[in-house]
């Protein structure tokens, strides 16, 4: 997807929310995504997504997805750099186009895996932050 020419810079305000995607190998890697799991939920206040155990949408990958409001990307982020456990993860906003937050405006922490663009609507509503279904007990 080419990034169009723009007149002005895009507002922060066209991000609703976001998601962080963290991806993993039933066989090898999914202890590693459990404990994970276990660390954010105890730490950050977000919505823990469902455990995908084969390919889903877009993702050529098992995953699980965070979903976090604005508020948390400055503390959840960074702490994820540093506690990845060597897993892949896809971190993008969520605008009115799920195909530009997933390939053209997104980063990875570890090694970036491939999104299938074509699986993705180019317009839909921008995600709003859910209610949390987990409260932080300590610091990150």
């Amino acid at each position: 997807m080419a990034t169009p020419h723009l007149s002005a810079p895009r507002p922060i305000a066209e991000i609703a929310s976001y998601h962080a995607h963290i991806y993993y190998d039933v066989a090898t890697t999914r202890t590693r995504a459990e404990q994970l799991r276990a660390w954010i939920g105890e730490r950050f206040v977000v919505r823990l997504g469902s455990w995908h155990d084969r390919k889903v949408g877009p993702h050529d990958q098992p995953m699980y997805q965070v979903a976090f409001a604005k508020d948390v990307f400055a503390t959840l982020v960074p702490w994820l750099m540093l506690n990845h456990l060597g897993l892949s993860i896809l971190i993008h906003p969520n605008t009115t186009n799920p195909r530009r937050d997933h390939t053209v405006d997104p980063f990875w922490i570890g090694t970036p895996l491939p999104v299938h663009d074509e699986k993705l609507p180019e317009d839909a509503e921008a995600e709003e932050a859910l209610e949390p279904n987990t409260t932080p007990h300590r610091e990150a």
